[in-house]
């Protein structure tokens, strides 16, 4: 349309100056005026025309490079979403490889992580296991606790004597052997001060006196060095093992000699029923009667030494910079209601809660002998009874009750 109406002009001028005759000079510069103006008409029309169709192609333009960034930017928003992608299932695989490799390297940590998220799961199924049973001791398995007394002892074996008569108060088991636990330690003690042996020796715990019966504890430290005086007050007072074990070790004759001797003077006391393996009654295979232990009770109390070393309330040892508090195993001595002369307490497994004394109630002398009692506080309980028994005034022999059969090994 545009290049139709520049023609049409283009074919005037020509027709135009097809005039009748003029001068020709006026003539020729009327045509020059007129291509000029029709130049400028055609040029005026032409621009008029590609205006809209330069306009058009600009915004084509426009729109095309805003196409093209929304493109740039759908595939960079794919691109990425894809490298996110890439990189979860990267971190997923990474995760895998790391579990992989926790149970590779820790299969039973893994294995406890397993039963934990199993126990989570079922746990509402689960029931809780009931505890391990308590190890029965030698006087459980042979039935002494079925044995009956008129103060219902919470021990199978007991006997109380009169120390100046020798009169039998109570007995019940009074014969049967078992284990002793730490009242051997009493015998370790009137061998020691037996054989006048100085006590202010310097002696050093090694690693022959770590308890490898029962796996026990002690303060202790292999490398400390106490006087045997202060060994025999931690032994009497504290029922401390590797105490113990030392005097046996720096005995003269070593070890195989002070046991000989403890059972040596078990047989002069009389002790038929007792044997001695090991000077801190660690050893199930140390064992006595109630019988044999009210002897040598009465043998031990005659010794100022072991009186007043089994019955101290406490002692300090001092090791270097440290200080340590040692305090008695039977928490009678503190009782002003008691007048105790000797005592001794000891336990193992085998042996239950044993308690050996010589007391004075009512005016009287007394030993008391409380073996295989059943809990920790009992033996005590046990002699409170006996105590209040006694005060009451009982008759001799009251409550007596034999061995069953099979108590005595």
């Amino acid at each position: 349309m545009i290049l139709r109406n520049f023609l049409f002009f283009a074919k005037l001028a020509p027709l135009s100056i097809a005039a009748p005759p003029v001068d020709l000079m006026a003539v020729s510069s009327f045509r020059s005026v007129l291509s000029c103006l029709t130049l400028l008409a055609g040029v005026w029309v032409l621009a008029l025309g590609t205006a809209p169709v330069w306009a058009q192609n600009k915004d084509a333009q426009a729109q095309k490079a805003r196409k093209g960034k929304d493109d740039q930017s759908r595939e960079a928003v794919k691109s990425a979403k894809s490298g996110q992608k890439g990189k979860d299932a990267k971190g997923r695989q990474a995760v895998k490889v790391a579990k992989g490799a926790k149970k590779g390297a820790g299969p039973a940590k893994a294995s406890r992580q397993a039963q934990v998220r199993a126990a989570g799961v079922k746990a509402s199924r689960l029931q809780v296991a009931p505890p391990a049973p308590p190890r029965l001791s030698y006087g459980q398995l042979a039935g002494l606790h079925s044995a009956h007394d008129p103060l219902s002892l919470r021990s199978s074996v007991a006997l109380v004597i009169d120390q100046d008569t020798q009169e039998v108060l109570l007995s019940k088991n009074d014969h049967a052997v078992l284990p002793i636990a730490s009242l051997t330690k009493l015998m370790t003690g009137v061998i020691i001060n037996e054989a006048k042996l100085p006590m202010d020796e310097m002696i050093t715990i090694t690693q022959d006196d770590v308890d490898t019966e029962k796996g026990s504890s002690s303060r202790l430290r292999v490398g400390a060095t106490l006087s045997r005086g202060e060994l025999l007050h931690l032994a009497l007072m504290s029922s401390e093992n590797r105490a113990a074990h030392a005097l046996g070790r720096t005995y003269p004759g070593g070890m195989a000699a002070f046991v000989a001797s403890m059972n040596g003077k078990a047989q002069v006391l009389g002790m038929k029923d007792t044997r001695y393996v090991e000077p801190t009654g660690l050893s199930s295979r140390n064992r006595s009667s109630a019988h044999d232990l009210a002897i040598l009770v009465q043998a031990a109390s005659s010794d100022p030494v072991i009186r007043e070393l089994s019955t101290s309330s406490g002692h300090q040892v001092v090791l270097g910079r440290q200080t340590l508090q040692y305090n008695n195993t039977n928490r009678l001595v503190h009782n002003p209601e008691w007048e105790i002369g000797l005592q001794k307490t000891g336990y193992i497994s085998e042996a239950g809660q044993c308690l050996v004394m010589q007391v004075k109630v009512a005016g009287r002398k007394l030993i008391m002998v409380f073996l295989d009692s059943a809990g920790k506080l009992s033996r005590l309980g046990d002699a409170e009874r006996v105590k209040r028994w006694v005060e009451r005034g009982p008759g001799p022999t009251q409550g007596m009750a034999s061995d069953p059969a099979g108590a005595r090994s």
